[in-house]
């Protein structure tokens, strides 16, 4: 039987595939052996199917794509040529830019393919049916920049006609959170749950910050998760400026603030010399001097209200010289985690010297390891001309 019709079939008979594998033609006797006595399709050589997970043999990927590029470039010659209105003609664009896609992922004329055809159409069943199927390819595909992209393109096209467009924000969430967990650091996958957020409610947006801490605290290297939820506490502060946003909601935000700075604490004690947790300190330093400290400089704010802040301002900087002070340690052993951990906090608290320089002689004076520039030389040594240019 002629292998792209056999591959077409077996897509045909289980519309249910949730993942498709390339295996070693090898491995089909192991397989055949896993599934004896179960409803598994197999011809022994090229393709396996058992519980919705379809396995192509490796060997056959290279003559299946020329077979499946050449029935889609026929297909959309044969659709370009007699115009719209041919059913038989789209499900035959549909069915063979389906099997290229698995194959190649990235083939960008077989996406736009699928764009026109569903644009064309309208019909919500058909958008929903490409989030299941770019699904499909991001299972063998997961960092394929062109089955991202056209989610997105689907969630753009359903906004205004969707009811349940949070409940497939929330689906898509998690597909992310699934395909991360496989594929790591993966930019493109974070990227677009990143993009998810302008979609979100503010319940939705609070939800998200909650449910992947979890996940952002077993990846304290991954920064891609630590990114998201940067960008979430970002439309957070944005939305508390809202003219309808209530006093109550401020208060929120404030706490979602401090919860997040001490979490990010306890991780850095618990995950030595780990950058990301850094960088991520560094953000939520700068989200309280710009959005919870402009009290400070604001001439209209009430006299109380300033002092308030104020004095949170240097329990802030409190804080934080005193988290310099605890990882400021090398012991003398082998690991070299400790060392990035100390270089980390002390060039952490130069950058926040940068941000606010009035405060510069209270941070010096406040320091109970010694002088900055001297503890930045001993545990960073080849960089002792850059630290004297930044602190001199």
């Amino acid at each position: 039987m002629d292998l792209l019709l056999q591959f077409q079939r077996i897509l045909e008979s289980d519309p249910l595939i949730d993942e498709v594998g390339f295996v070693h033609p090898t491995q089909f006797a192991t397989l055949a052996e896993d599934s004896t006595g179960d409803a598994a399709i197999s011809d022994g050589t090229t393709f396996w199917c058992r519980d919705h997970k379809l396995g192509v043999s490796t060997q056959a990927v290279l003559p299946l794509y020329n077979e499946a590029k050449r029935a889609f470039i026929a297909a959309m010659e044969e659709y370009k040529r007699l115009g719209d209105g041919d059913d038989g003609l789209e499900s035959e664009v549909m069915k063979h830019s389906k099997a290229l896609l698995l194959l190649s992922s990235d083939f960008g004329t077989a996406w736009n393919s699928r764009k026109l055809v569903v644009s064309k159409k309208q019909q919500l069943s058909m958008y929903m049916g490409e989030l299941l199927f770019s699904a499909l390819v991001l299972s063998c595909s997961p960092k394929s920049d062109q089955a991202w992209s056209h989610r997105r393109w689907v969630i753009k096209s359903i906004t205004g006609k969707c009811s349940a467009l949070q409940e497939i924000l929330g689906k898509e969430s998690e597909l992310v959170e699934k395909i991360a967990e496989r594929s790591k650091m993966n930019y493109r996958a974070w990227n677009h749950r990143c993009w998810l957020v302008s979609y979100m409610t503010r319940e939705q947006v609070l939800h998200e910050l909650k449910k992947s801490r979890n996940w952002a605290g077993l990846h304290v290297a991954d920064n891609c998760c630590f990114h998201y939820r940067r960008r979430l506490i970002l439309r957070i502060l944005k939305d508390s400026k809202l003219e309808n946003a209530s006093p109550g909601y401020s208060a929120e935000v404030s706490e979602v603030w401090k919860e997040e700075l001490d979490w990010n604490e306890m991780l850095i004690k618990r995950y030595i010399g780990r950058e990301a947790l850094w960088l991520h300190r560094r953000f939520l330093s700068l989200c309280w001097m710009k959005q919870f400290a402009t009290n400070l400089h604001d001439v209209s704010c009430h006299f109380e209200l300033k002092i308030s802040t104020s004095n949170s301002f240097n329990s802030f900087i409190d804080n934080e010289l005193h988290l310099l002070n605890s990882c400021s340690t090398v012991p003398n052993n082998d690991f070299e985690d400790f060392q990035a951990q100390a270089t980390y906090s002390a060039t952490y608290i130069l950058w926040l010297t940068k941000q606010i320089p009035e405060f510069w002689s209270e941070f010096q004076e406040k320091l109970t390891i010694g002088n900055l520039k001297t503890m930045l030389s001993k545990v960073c040594p080849e960089r002792s001309f850059l630290w004297d240019s930044l602190i001199d």
